[in-house]
């Protein structure tokens, strides 16, 4: 088991719309204690976000939903001493009702790619942002073999500094199993 967990709250609805809980602490066994949030819109089908991290003593624990949209959700085990060390994780997550929202521990490194149009992502950190502690993997390194579920063809629309990130190879952990 790689301890990511998948959550998920009923969805209650009428003539009006719909209302679902999106996070309670009392659902989730050690939770994080989020202290900020976050939302990403992407406007394009095809934009990778990732591989990112921070590193200790800023490390975080991630919750991630998708309000609209849809997205393959990545996550890399980078945590020293793990029997998953390297291995991903990888989930398709939606607005759709029956789709779950992760909760992603520290030592991961996390990305995702969106996979429909207009895209609204909604992280929830229990660590800020911290960007002299910040880094990342190439999200298409050949030693974590992600399968990203693109086709030939397919355009990736990714920031500069995505683009440039190093390889798993030449890491060297700093977070504990």
């Amino acid at each position: 088991m790689l301890e990511i967990k998948t959550i998920k709250f009923p969805r209650f609805s009428d003539h009006r719309g719909w209302f679902q809980q999106l996070w309670a602490q009392s659902k989730v066994v050690d939770e994080p204690d989020f202290v900020q949030e976050n939302l990403v819109f992407s406007k394009e089908k095809g934009t990778l976000r990732g591989l990112h991290f921070q590193n200790p003593p800023h490390a975080q624990s991630k919750l991630v939903a998708v309000l609209q949209g849809s997205i393959l959700d990545i996550a890399v085990d980078l945590r020293g001493n793990s029997p998953h060390y390297g291995t991903y994780y990888a989930n398709e997550l939606s607005s759709d009702e029956e789709s779950p929202a992760l909760i992603i521990p520290k030592g991961f490194a996390h990305g995702y790619i969106t996979i429909s149009k207009n895209t609204l992502v909604l992280y929830k950190v229990d660590a800020f942002y911290a960007p002299n502690a910040e880094g990342g993997l190439m999200w298409d390194d050949p030693d974590l073999a992600i399968d990203w579920q693109l086709q030939k063809g397919d355009k990736v629309t990714l920031s500069e500094r995505d683009s440039v990130w190093p390889p798993f190879k030449t890491f060297k952990t700093p977070f504990t199993f």
